[in-house]
């Protein structure tokens, strides 16, 4: 074996205490590299773990918020449904109300102008009976 690696078979020659040294440091080097390289990847793992919850949580409240837009919107068509309903019905009251007023005014301004036909009228009367009347006591 080239180098001396591995257990030394009779007529090997042995790695020197030099080499053997090294070899530990670089076994030490390479143990330490290797326990740097795991605790980085764990850590890393552990974000991600971190980062797909916070991902989660999210998608849930994204989902619940397009829920809550989707009832909301249908309910603010239910509203403005019921509201253009409500205001045809007004504007009819509204229609009603003027239609009326303004009959109630003509029937109140044919009244005065009855109640003033009437009283001359009356008084057309009065003077034709007090005609009468004198003309009965002359004769």
């Amino acid at each position: 074996r080239a180098g001396g690696w591995g257990g030394a078979e009779a007529g090997e020659p042995r790695p020197g205490p030099g080499v053997r040294g090294a070899m530990t440091q670089q076994g030490a080097a390479l143990q330490s590299y290797n326990n740097e390289l795991v605790k980085c990847i764990e850590e890393l793992c552990t974000k991600r773990d971190e980062l797909s919850q916070q991902i989660q949580q999210e998608e849930e409240e994204k989902n619940k918020l397009q829920n809550d837009i989707r009832l909301l919107t249908e309910k603010l068509a239910r509203v403005n449904e019921s509201l253009a309903r409500k205001m045809a019905t007004r504007n009819e009251f509204e229609k009603t109300i003027a239609e009326t007023e303004a009959a109630y005014t003509k029937i109140l301004e044919s009244s005065q102008t009855l109640l003033n036909v009437l009283k001359k009228e009356a008084g057309n009367l009065s003077r034709a009976t007090d005609l009468k009347s004198s003309i009965t006591k002359e004769s």
